[in-house]
């Protein structure tokens, strides 16, 4: 176990963006795979019809598979990268914050949840919704069905995660810290896409949508 990981940290001081690169499509196509079987196994035990033998065994679909891993190779890896270290870099140098003072890891965890989170979670509804043939206007409207269910759900969980990995992992590897939980996340996302229009996901947008008086327009 200890090879492998030597292995990539020299590769991290090598080809740190590559290095990234690479372990985020391998790990989103990982977390895909896991969605999957989550989704299959959900849907199966909610159908109300009996299955055929052939329709119960779990089949990976390898072109999400790859459209997952694309998405981590394309925008996770190299975005993630350069955020996780300009965010340092400008929690210590740009806000003069000492670190791992209080006020550095509530700053970047605060940043983190306020622009990275929403900004990947829009970028991969949309990147997920176009790979998967759909058009402008059904990744427009699966934007405004599962955007904010799922930014307030993942809302409770991300910043603990974020203030431990802010708090005692270093910044090369913090994207990596991250992805392995983004695995998880998939399979979330995953099961979230698949409540489609339940009633639950409609009263959580309804509940956080802006009310505009009548007559009132901008």
């Amino acid at each position: 176990m200890m090879k492998p990981w030597k292995w990539y940290q020299n590769c991290m001081v090598v080809h740190p963006v590559k290095t990234q690169v690479v372990s985020s499509g391998f790990l989103w196509a990982v977390g895909d795979i896991a969605a999957q079987s989550i989704s299959h196994f959900t849907a199966k035990n909610h159908l109300k019809l009996k299955l055929k033998a052939r329709d119960e065994k779990f089949r990976v679909n390898w072109n999400r598979v790859g459209i997952s891993s694309l998405f981590g190779f394309t925008f996770v890896g190299p975005f993630g990268h350069f955020w996780y270290e300009g965010l340092d870099k400008f929690s210590r140098f740009k806000l003069q914050l000492h670190p791992k003072s209080a006020q550095f890891i509530a700053t970047k965890v605060a940043m983190d949840g306020l622009i990275y989170g929403p900004f990947n979670l829009i970028a991969f509804l949309t990147f997920m919704g176009f790979a998967s043939g759909k058009n402008a206007r059904q990744v427009k409207e699966g934007l405004k069905r599962d955007f904010i269910p799922a930014l307030v759900m993942e809302g409770g969980a991300w910043p603990i995660i974020q203030t431990v990995n802010f708090l005692y992992v270093p910044v090369m590897y913090q994207l990596l810290y991250v992805n392995v939980f983004c695995m998880l996340d998939s399979a979330f996302l995953s099961w979230l896409e698949q409540q489609k229009d339940a009633v639950w996901k409609k009263q959580f947008t309804a509940s956080f949508q802006l009310k505009i008086p009548q007559g009132q327009s901008r």
